[in-house]
């Protein structure tokens, strides 16, 4: 079992698109990240996202490259503030999730996934980026992360 935690790419000026989507540049980061995934084998069963635009986005472009035999779904809980324990009960531990969501929700949710609690971080997540954890027993782990940028 995979669960796969995608932040979405950076997002446009409420100036320029009041949904704020994602940039122009960090469109091509995500399909490139989705590409390397691709070519990695990642298969995700599963694509979740919040209801914000550019969740959305960044999910509908990993779908249509990883085809999740599940499909995609907005479902309430990945968003910045959401209840991390509330939302770390519903995950499926015997499927591969992908979870499209922000900060700082996602990287809370990795450190109380790993360590039980969310006050310190355990991974830094990068726009576009892909942590993907597995769990082992009864124990969550960071098994790989696939980032647009090193450092």
């Amino acid at each position: 079992m995979a669960l796969y935690l995608v932040q979405h790419g950076r997002s446009s000026p409420k100036e320029i698109d009041p949904q704020q989507g994602i940039t122009e540049e960090d469109r091509k980061e995500v399909e490139r990240i989705a590409m390397v995934a691709a070519g990695y084998g990642v298969k995700a069963n599963s694509i979740i996202h919040s209801g914000k635009k550019r969740a959305n986005q960044a999910a509908k472009m990993l779908a249509d490259i990883l085809k999740p035999t599940r499909g995609l779904t907005q479902k309430s809980g990945p968003d910045s503030l959401d209840d991390i324990e509330l939302f770390a009960r519903t995950i499926d531990s015997d499927a591969d999730v992908m979870v499209f969501g922000h900060l700082p929700f996602l990287e809370k949710l990795a450190s109380y996934l790993i360590m039980g609690k969310t006050d310190h971080p355990v991974f830094k997540m990068q726009n576009g980026g892909i942590l993907c954890l597995d769990r082992l027993d009864e124990a969550w782990t960071i098994k790989w992360a696939l980032m647009p940028h090193i450092g």
